[in-house]
């Protein structure tokens, strides 16, 4: 990866979108890098236990202890950044952003989210920015029924991502369906003009077995794009994660 930005994105929720992010800035800051990390926004963080970190998904990455997603990010690059900077909008339901911000009283500014993201990268040598769920997943704007209201239009993820305008990285799991998910993730993000750099299968089994293999392969081959795999990591011992690099 050129020295710049990443974006980091995935197939839905729960699929190691952070601990991808946190293997990339990781190995940037291994390279002596200033790297600094970007979310938009966190939520779930209701969820933690109080004044300690939470237990991650047995579907996800690690099963060890976690401190959530943007203290995560910013221990893995070995930043200075506040809270604030590496998440400026920050909410205890487990909730879609924009859903979040509207139980809190507030709404999410776009505008301040570039400003931060921009902010951060100005300072560092490289940015590794996060979303939040999906490419489609809303951080801005009100809903009535199915139809966006006029007053407030949707200010999506992937819009975040076309605006900040640094490749792509999609985390996918690698078993059963995550073809379907990985190429409509593709498509999504080529349709707003969206670089693609890579698809990283998490988390990928010590013994991978048919399914996986020919997932790799399908989503290599249909969607054009270089695919990597990210195993099972000890998230409390950075030093032990394996580099996460792509060909660019």
């Amino acid at each position: 990866m050129a020295v710049g930005g990443i974006f980091v994105t995935g197939t839905g929720t729960e699929v190691g979108k952070t601990v991808v992010a946190a293997a990339i800035a990781h190995t940037l800051a291994t390279e002596d890098k200033r790297v600094h990390v970007f979310k938009p926004a966190v939520t779930g963080l209701d969820e933690l236990p109080a004044g300690g970190p939470r237990s991650r998904p047995s579907g996800d990455i690690s099963s060890h202890l976690t401190p959530p997603d943007h203290e995560l990010l910013r221990l893995a690059a070995g930043s200075k950044q506040s809270d604030e900077e590496v998440a400026p909008y920050r909410y205890g339901p487990p909730a879609s952003p924009h859903l979040a911000a509207s139980m809190a009283g507030e709404e999410i500014d776009p505008e301040r989210l570039l400003e931060a993201a921009r902010g951060a990268a100005a300072e560092a040598d490289a940015l590794v920015c996060e979303g939040v769920g999906g490419l489609l997943v809303p951080l801005a704007g009100r809903f009535s029924g199915s139809i966006a209201e006029k007053s407030a239009p949707p200010y999506l993820v992937r819009d975040l991502a076309a605006d900040l305008g640094y490749p792509l990285v999609i985390a996918a799991s690698p078993g059963l369906g995550t073809i379907n998910h990985a190429l409509l993730t593709i498509a999504a993000a080529r349709a707003a003009g969206l670089e693609v750099a890579a698809v990283v299968l998490t988390p990928w089994p010590e013994q991978p077995g048919e399914i996986e293999h020919s997932n790799r392969e399908t989503i290599a081959s249909l969607g054009a794009v270089e695919v990597r795999t990210l195993p099972h990591l000890d998230l409390t011992a950075p030093a032990t994660w394996p580099p996460l690099r792509f060909r660019r």
